[in-house]
């Protein structure tokens, strides 16, 4: 069991080594492409939309007090409030509707 686990995090290893070097070996000119430009420029951006979203809807009691934060703090963020106001929004909505209909 033991030999299998190493086997496991080398080749892991591996894999993340390859990813991370091998786009900076192989491509060396500037990236002429504007849809491989606009892909690469978004994967920061999706990749943290991924990581987010889960965290988002199972951090609350309830999956739709989790969903209902979400939808306000979108709107809040759509409608121009800063960082700490709609993080304040998405705790009031989660703590209201944790507080009066969650039991």
């Amino acid at each position: 069991m033991t030999h299998n686990i190493w086997i496991y995090i080398a080749v892991m290893a591996g894999v993340t080594f390859l990813i991370r070097v091998l786009p900076l070996t192989v491509i060396r000119k500037k990236i002429k492409n504007r849809f491989f430009n606009s892909f690469l420029y978004y994967v920061p951006y999706v990749t943290l939309a991924v990581m987010t979203f889960p965290a988002i809807v199972h951090a609350t009691q309830s999956t739709w007090s989790g969903i209902a934060a979400m939808a306000v703090g979108v709107a809040a963020a759509y409608f121009g409030a800063d960082l700490f106001k709609t993080a304040v929004a998405c705790c009031v909505m989660v703590f209201v509707l944790e507080l009066f209909l969650v039991r």
